[in-house]
């Protein structure tokens, strides 16, 4: 089969597309035929190695996985031992954070796998789950947001951030959105109540106040959080500088703020699922690229300007 492969860290120049062997499904696993994928920035930090960290779970000289991609949306073709909630056939879509999805064929755990609602594309789907999966359990299972609640999103027109400005509005949430000027429009249509425009208001003197606050792009202060805020998410982080210097500040304040990884499980897939089914999510994407192109979609992303979702193809009938 064919697949992008990486053995060594860099830029998307060093991912090279090359035949390899076709995975065989193990237990509790499915094979999927991969129909689209989607672009995230873990696929370019763990392309690149950074931060250094990382090296310690995904190879510290070298990439322990050779295949890179962590969304796909697809089509089962052999179901493993012990799976009895999936079959040939089933249209799903997942996350396998850990790399392999960047390729024709994937064999991934069950659990982190879910049933496409019918009648979506799989490109569509594929936008999903990363992105998806990290504003849900951002808002819901960290965040705890109440219908009622108000809640800043910074970072709002990206792959995240337009995927929390729905969930948001789905559970009732009165949503503010901080995004560049240009993006207003797009994430007044997304459901967003306000919208604060970075380029014409600093974000840092803003003395707005919300009950929760989410931060997708990484640029708030411990300060920021502690004035707006009465808890906070830290989803981003634009340095490990000020990632740590929001930690350690954080460790010795009473105020409540958690950063963490998103975790696939079939669980969330449904009710993200369910609200594309029910019309609640939309999926922005912003460029699709044939699979062929799967490294110009990883430095596309890089800019880190992306308005929604980038996601590939491996069917130009799509």
């Amino acid at each position: 089969m064919k697949a992008f492969t990486k053995y060594k860290y860099g830029g998307p120049e060093v991912l090279q597309l090359e035949e390899v062997a076709k995975p065989v499904v193990k237990d509790n696993h499915i094979l999927v035929k991969v129909m689209a994928n989607s672009a995230n920035p873990a696929d370019w930090h763990i392309l690149r190695g950074k931060p250094f960290f990382a090296r310690f779970s995904f190879g510290l000289f070298k990439p322990k996985d050779t295949i890179l991609g962590a969304d796909f949306s697809g089509i089962i073709i052999e179901v493993g031992n012990g799976v009895d909630n999936f079959k040939v056939g089933d249209h799903v879509f997942g996350e396998m954070l850990g790399g392999g999805a960047f390729s024709e064929y994937a064999c991934v755990p069950a659990q982190v796998c879910a049933k496409m609602p019918e009648h979506v594309d799989f490109p569509i789907m594929a936008g999903i789950p990363v992105a998806g999966l990290t504003a849900y359990q951002a808002l819901i299972t960290h965040g705890k947001i109440k219908e009622g609640e108000s809640v800043l999103i910074n970072g709002a027109s990206g792959g995240v951030g337009h995927f929390a400005v729905q969930i948001a509005k789905a559970y009732g949430a009165k949503v503010t959105a901080v995004c560049s000027f240009k993006n207003i429009a797009f994430v007044n249509s997304i459901g967003a109540k306000n919208v604060i425009s970075y380029d014409k208001v600093n974000i840092h003197e803003h003395n707005g106040k919300y009950d929760v606050i989410i931060d997708t792009h990484g640029n708030l202060n411990h300060s920021d959080y502690t004035r707006m805020g009465k808890r906070g998410v830290m989803v981003g982080f634009t340095s490990m500088g000020h990632m740590v210097s929001v930690l350690l500040k954080k460790a010795f304040s009473k105020f409540t703020l958690t950063q963490f990884t998103a975790e696939a499980n079939t669980q969330d897939l449904e009710i993200l699922a369910s609200l594309v089914k029910e019309g609640k999510i939309k999926v922005q994407l912003e460029k699709t690229f044939p699979y062929t192109e799967i490294p110009d979609a990883i430095a596309h992303i890089e800019k880190m300007r992306t308005q929604g979702k980038v996601v590939m193809v491996w069917n130009k009938a799509l």
